[in-house]
């Protein structure tokens, strides 16, 4: 299952780690990912209740068909009773993770989920932190715990496994629109077709 936290312009307004367009073509790739292969996410925001905090961004809230926000108050996404029960509904044990930041929203419940036997997944480039350090350190913290760092496209990679399979063109998919949007978006390595 996947779970994804506090998306939201708050937290991203302080994200130095890494570009918004970095972080959010990588939560798209996860969430286009779950969708084609019937993958439960739980999403969870912090504070839009209370009137603080605007909601997940739309361009991963409109990845994510039917899926609704679960709000909380904490910091802590995994002390929150209907997150918690959210991510226990699905039976999973295998918890593919982001959140911002790295350093408290993402590491704080992989820590918990981690000691009472999850495994858990965090997706290192869909995730941000205030600084390079806090995220590099928060990545050092959630290792030496037993989280198992993956990337998106690996992620996709895991969940094909083989690309005679029949439903190897769900990745396809995926991937057809990832590194267009990728060289789009001035994050890849090689100009775009529209810059020639």
């Amino acid at each position: 299952m996947i779970a994804l936290i506090d998306y939201q312009p708050s937290q991203y307004s302080t994200v130095t780690s890494s570009s918004q367009e970095e972080i959010d073509l990588n939560v798209r790739a996860v969430a286009k990912l779950a969708t084609a292969y019937e993958i439960p996410v739980v999403l969870s925001t912090v504070a839009v209740d209370m009137g603080v905090n605007q909601g997940t961004n739309p361009a991963i809230l409109n990845e994510l068909p039917g899926v609704t926000e679960i709000d909380r108050t904490g910091v802590n996404a995994w002390e929150d009773a209907d997150f918690r029960a959210a991510i226990e509904a699905t039976g999973r044990r295998k918890v593919v993770i982001g959140g911002l930041w790295t350093e408290v929203c993402l590491t704080f419940p992989t820590l918990d989920m981690i000691a009472e036997g999850y495994e858990v997944y965090p997706v290192a480039d869909a995730v941000g932190g205030i600084t390079p350090v806090a995220h590099d350190r928060a990545f050092d913290r959630m290792i030496a715990a037993g989280a198992r760092p993956i990337t998106a496209i690996s992620f996709g990679c895991e969940l094909m496994r083989n690309w005679a399979r029949n439903d190897a063109d769900k990745l396809r998919e995926v991937m057809r629109w990832y590194f267009p949007e990728r060289n789009r978006l001035g994050l890849g390595n090689r100009p775009s077709p529209e810059s020639n």
